[in-house]
């Protein structure tokens, strides 16, 4: 979070969902993101393999205000656009682009039948298509280059970076602080093949809470290695695991990340979820909003060796997940890119909230579009003064920070 705004704006989640919390809403709820900032919306794989643009992160889900969505990704595009140093007219324009693609895209939602607005997607290679007159030839290769990449992306890939043979099995390579395999975080003394079993025991767990068709495909495979990980900006401090399975071969990898899951930071200001299990809050709110979710995503509540229990949510660790680098576009990429966000977060709340009465209350005209945009830049100058203040307490040693990680 101290490696500039808009990172610290990533890790503060927590501290806008406190700010936006005393402010006017509709009373119109939805699934809410919680974290809708524009690096938490991404490319993936669909379950028919097709690579798709849609909301990515889910820690924060609970039903709340549609504003406070809204309002966090129109301010992280100011941030951001700041960060690449563009100029107040074009940052402008930016976020007021965004904002307005999600009161045109809520308007058209509201025109539609329930079933058309669930089967609604960004297909990826049907918008290359589209776009393809607005795209300089340069950006086209980009894109092109982007979406081979998003699709190079997946188990076996990261099979030849994160393991190595061991005893003619692949075992998950240590890379301490960032990865550290599971039989080292352990006594040595521990019998390595019973803690492997244990550990197997606790994936196996999950199952239970697969479709049943996806519960059989996963069967097929067999707990081979398990490696603590460190993700995320705001997600840093919590427990996640990599797990890697193994199918009919050595050669048949399946990377499963295995993510604690803790209360929504909404869950402060918008109420308990219902959901007892929080990892479970997670699946039904992704399930929910997403056109197309993870055919592995699933949940489980495990006891660790300290004798507490954690609610953690399971998906695929790499399943053609591309982000996209909004520090190198130019203002008529991130402009092109928050109207996508834009549309997407629609189309999510259109599908769990009163999309007719959002639409009504959004209206035809921009008078919602400039008020968030103003919004925007104010939030963004508290931003800069927050994350100056964080700076200035690491500085003088008051708090200890790891950096260049």
């Amino acid at each position: 979070m101290a490696v500039s705004p808009f990172a610290f704006f990533r890790g503060a989640a927590l501290v806008m969902a406190s700010d936006l919390a005393g402010t006017p809403v509709s009373g119109l709820p939805v699934q809410a993101c919680g974290d809708a900032h524009l690096s938490n919306f991404g490319i993936f794989g669909s379950a028919e393999r097709r690579l798709v643009f849609d909301v990515n992160d889910f820690d924060e889900t609970l039903p709340g205000p549609w504003e406070w969505d809204v309002k966090r990704l129109a301010a992280s595009l100011e941030v951001a656009a700041r960060g690449n140093g563009f100029a107040d007219k074009e940052r402008r324009k930016i976020v007021s682009g965004a904002v307005g693609r999600y009161r045109q895209a809520m308007r058209y939602f509201a025109s539609q039948p329930n079933l058309a607005v669930w089967y609604a997607h960004a297909d990826m290679d049907v918008l290359l298509a589209q776009f393809q007159s607005q795209l300089k030839k340069r950006q086209r290769t980009t894109v092109a280059k982007s979406l081979a990449k998003a699709r190079a992306r997946d188990s076996m890939r990261e099979l030849g970076k994160l393991t190595r043979l061991v005893d003619g099995r692949p075992r998950i390579v240590s890379d301490p602080p960032l990865i550290v395999p599971a039989d080292e975080l352990v006594p040595r003394h521990t019998d390595r093949a019973a803690l492997l079993a244990e550990l197997g025991d606790l994936i196996t767990q999950f199952r239970s809470s697969l479709q049943n068709d996806r519960r059989f495909l996963l069967e097929q495979f067999e707990f081979a290695d398990m490696a603590r990980k460190v993700v995320g900006v705001g997600s840093v401090g919590t427990r996640c695991w990599i797990v890697l399975m193994l199918g009919r071969d050595d050669r048949d990898p399946l990377f499963l990340q295995v993510k604690e899951a803790e209360p929504a930071v909404l869950s402060r200001f918008a109420g308990a979820s219902k959901y007892a299990n929080q990892g479970q809050r997670v699946v039904a709110g992704q399930r929910l909003m997403q056109a197309s979710s993870d055919i592995f995503l699933g949940w489980q509540r495990a006891e660790g060796r300290d004798g507490q229990s954690r609610d953690y949510y399971v998906r695929q660790l790499r399943d053609w997940k591309f982000s996209v680098d909004t520090d190198a576009m130019a203002p008529p990429g991130l402009r092109m890119y928050g109207a996508l966000c834009g549309w997407a977060l629609a189309r999510a709340h259109a599908c769990s909230g009163d999309r007719i009465a959002i639409a009504a209350y959004l209206g035809s005209s921009d008078v919602f579009d400039t008020a968030i945009t103003q919004f925007a830049a104010a939030y963004a100058d508290q931003n800069d003064r927050d994350y100056a203040a964080l700076v200035a307490v690491i500085d003088s040693g008051q708090i200890f920070a790891e950096r260049g990680l």
